[in-house]
Order: C-alpha cells, then structure tokens, then sequence
C-alpha cells in the first residue's frame, strides 16, 4: 500500500514537473524568441536611418539620411543604396563609409566599435569597407554591390554604418591605423542596420 502510494505521489509530481517546465519555455520564447535563421532563398532588405553623431565636434557637417540594404538570397550579391544629405554643398571632399561591429549609439557613433572584421583581415578587405563616396551637391546618392550578407552567421544585420570625415586610404596609408580603418578621420553620422518592413 506504501509503496502504492508513494508511485502515485511520484507519477503526480512527474506530471506538475512536467507541465511547470513547459509553461516556463513558453514564457522564455515569449520574452526572448530565438533570432530567424535566415538560411532560404527569400529576399531580405534591411534599413538604416542615418543620424548626427551626438558628439560631433563643432563645425563638422550633420549628415542624415538613410541606407539600404537589399539581397535576393544567401548566394546573391548585397546591394547597398546610399541617400546620404547635409554635407557642404560645394565640396567635393571624399567621405569614407564602412559597417562598423556594433549597432550600439549609446555614446553617439564612438560606441560603434571598429570595422566589422569577422575573418580577422587588414582594411580594405573587411566585408563593410565601402569605399570613398564624393558628394554632389551635399549629397550621395549612389548604389554599388558588397561583399557583406544578411544571411547567415556573417550577417551584418544589428550592425551599424558609419560616414566618416575624411577620405579612406585604401590601406595605403603605411600606419597600423590604416589597415584598421583607413585613417578616415572623425565619425560624422551612423545608424544601426535594422529589418525593413517588406510592404514599403
């Protein structure tokens, strides 16, 4: 009869152990799903809003704008179309854009961390090292194919991108700066790389 008794108690906590520990995944999915995959053929574009950075230095130009970013599938190429505004309108300066590790402005476009270099490669060959835009008219308007991804464990989605200054040196700069970052000078604006709504 003990004996009994003592299976009937375990069978009903089993089952109280079993129910609780569901409930709790559903309550963990809920609060913190797991991130997409994103490993099909369907098409992904992504958006990101270009602001100020929030310590620019007095008399450096406020650029805005925004980036997108649009690929077809895992294998395809990223392209990238840049709607830049705010630079002088009469200079033809070159300015450097690059993604950069984090999608992290709490410390204005300084807290963005360096280039995003997931292959541990010298500058150029960083999968976000756009290159050098020049301006017309306080713009850049301009599209071009990357050698980034928004799928799979490279992804650049969360990311940010960053304008900068100055002109890139390409890595030719003969410093160790440059084959970090181009020598490209202060960070002007960025913006965190984010899922666009597919309907826009």
């Amino acid at each position: 009869m003990k004996a009994l008794q003592i299976s009937l108690l375990l069978a009903v906590l089993f089952s109280c152990h079993v129910h609780f520990s569901g409930s709790l995944s559903g309550l963990a999915y809920a609060s913190n799903p797991v991130p997409p995959v994103y490993s099909d053929s369907r098409s992904l574009q992504t958006v990101c809003r270009m602001h100020p950075n929030t310590r620019l230095a007095p008399g450096l130009p406020r650029v805005y704008g925004q980036v997108f970013f649009k690929q077809s599938g895992p294998k395809e190429k990223l392209r990238v179309t840049f709607r830049l505004y705010g630079l002088p309108d009469h200079s033809k300066q070159p300015r450097a854009v690059h993604i950069h590790e984090y999608g992290d402005l709490s410390k204005g476009c300084e807290s963005t961390g360096g280039h995003y270099d997931p292959l541990g490669m010298n500058h150029p060959q960083h999968p976000g090292d756009f290159g050098n835009f020049v301006p017309n008219n306080g713009k850049i308007r301009q599209s071009m194919d990357a050698n980034a991804t928004l799928f799979g464990r490279l992804s650049v989605l969360g990311r940010s991108v960053v304008i900068h200054e100055g002109e890139d040196d390409l890595g030719r700069g003969g410093n160790v700066e440059s084959l970090r970052n181009g020598n490209a000078g202060q960070r002007l604006a960025c913006c965190v790389i984010g899922l666009g709504n597919p309907r826009n």
